[in-house]
């Protein structure tokens, strides 16, 4: 009786079983390809297409690279040593890469500065683009355009530093206002840096000295692919500011603030990048006093600006209306002023929504700046088309110099999209 008892009760293990590795078809590359490539027949076709495609090019692409050459001094010596085999005459880069980087202008003894400028961007912006480095670091960012324009520009250092002195005091004048009244803090402050700015401008035309720390060079000499990051990096970082201020303005209460923002967006959305680039190099002289000289560069940086913040305008417009009317009740119902509720509530909302339409506009803008080669401006693709091309020893040599535009352009967009994507998921709190 106790033994049958004994057999009928159920065993409990007091130990779990080692846990077994997944079939194989359930782990590893196999089941990477089965859910990313071969899912369904026609991803199963698609990847088989895609893979001969690859083949075709690889087959294509890969001798011409391979048997590439890079020591010789011309495009001829180039075919000579090739004798109709297929290779790349990679020695264009070898022998041209200063002129596709720096102009054919600018000083070689002064590669180091824009180098240089360009080494301390990366340090400027972290702060900005990355939210854990200490705030400290944004001294430097502040400080940094004027460092950059006195390392390219060079000249008299009074000139950086008076600009400097001008938006310090600009800011100061508009911390002491801002609190009576927003406007007039704005414009008190305006008013101030442009005098200083005014006085500094006099001030070192007469104190200059004849030998400065950083010989000048001027703006006709820029070129290359310098000047292609001078204009997106600056382009991109006014176009940002001046966008949020045209889409609060195209919202606002005030009818003149309203039709102006309208007017603005609507007619630079209108017109072509290119024909504002011709206005920046011709018919805006004629706005301007005789034996005026307004640099090139500023006249293009204006244009492209204008352009560019049109477009994100809209684009911060689409996150503003993305936001529930709550938002801007929370704003009023906390007792906050409208500088106040945008600055805490509002824009850090629509800004967040609005990050892959501003990327995609900053992409644009920055291979759009290519557009400036039509206006006698030698950036890297002027400097192909034009005197690299020119020349007797190249005269022939295509694929080779656009690949190399190419990858420097892809470089710089892809990094941008990798950090968007990066801030996007940093931000995406709304399914925690």
């Amino acid at each position: 009786m106790s033994d049958t008892h004994a057999q009928s009760v159920a065993f409990v293990r007091e130990t779990a079983i080692p846990a077994a590795p997944p079939p194989s078809r359930e782990r590893g590359p196999i089941k990477w390809m089965r859910d990313n490539l071969f899912s369904t027949w026609l991803n199963a076709l698609l990847t088989l297409a895609a893979i001969y495609l690859v083949y075709q090019l690889a087959v294509f692409a890969l001798p011409w690279i391979l048997n590439g050459l890079w020591t010789t001094s011309s495009l001829s010596e180039c075919r000579d040593i090739l004798q109709g085999e297929t290779g790349a005459c990679f020695a264009v880069l070898t022998e041209r890469w200063n002129q596709l980087l720096f102009g054919f202008k600018y000083p070689s003894a002064f590669y180091w500065r824009p180098g240089l400028a360009f080494i301390l961007l990366f340090i400027a912006a972290a702060p900005v683009l990355f939210f854990d480095l200490p705030r400290k670091m944004l001294l430097f960012t502040g400080l940094y355009p004027f460092l950059a324009y006195w390392l390219i520009w060079g000249g008299p250092l009074l000139a950086p530093l008076t600009a400097l002195i001008g938006v310090v005091a600009g800011y100061l004048v508009y911390a002491r206002f801002v609190k009576d009244n927003f406007a007039k803090g704005l414009a008190a402050g305006v008013v101030a840096a442009v005098v200083v700015w005014i006085a500094g401008g006099y001030l070192t035309e007469l104190l200059a000295p004849n030998r400065p720390i950083l010989p000048a060079v001027q703006s006709r000499d820029m070129g290359g692919f310098m000047l292609n990051l001078i204009l997106g990096t600056v382009c991109v970082s006014l176009s940002l500011p001046i966008g949020i201020c045209l889409a609060l303005g195209r919202q606002s209460n005030m009818p003149i603030i309203r039709i102006i923002c309208v007017v603005f967006i609507e007619f630079i959305r209108g017109v072509p990048l290119i024909t504002l680039l011709f206005v920046a190099n011709v018919v805006l002289a004629y706005f301007l006093p005789p034996g005026t000289n307004f640099d090139l560069i500023i006249r293009v940086i204006i244009m492209i600006t204008a352009f560019a913040s049109a477009y994100i305008a809209e684009v911060i417009r689409g996150g503003l209306a993305a936001l529930p009317k709550g938002q801007y009740e929370a704003g009023d119902s906390l007792g906050l002023d409208y500088p106040q509720a945008m600055r805490l509530i509002i824009l850090p909302q629509a800004l967040k929504i609005s990050i892959p339409g501003i990327v995609n506009v900053a992409v644009g803008l920055f291979k759009d700046t290519t557009l400036v080669s039509v206006i006698s401006m030698f950036d890297l693709v002027g400097m192909i088309r034009g005197p690299v091309l020119a020349s007797t020893e190249w005269n022939g040599v295509y694929w080779e110099l656009f690949s190399f535009a190419a990858l420097l352009f892809f470089v710089v967009c892809y990094g941008i999209s990798q950090y968007s994507q990066w801030l996007e998921r940093r931000l995406a709190t709304d399914h925690r």
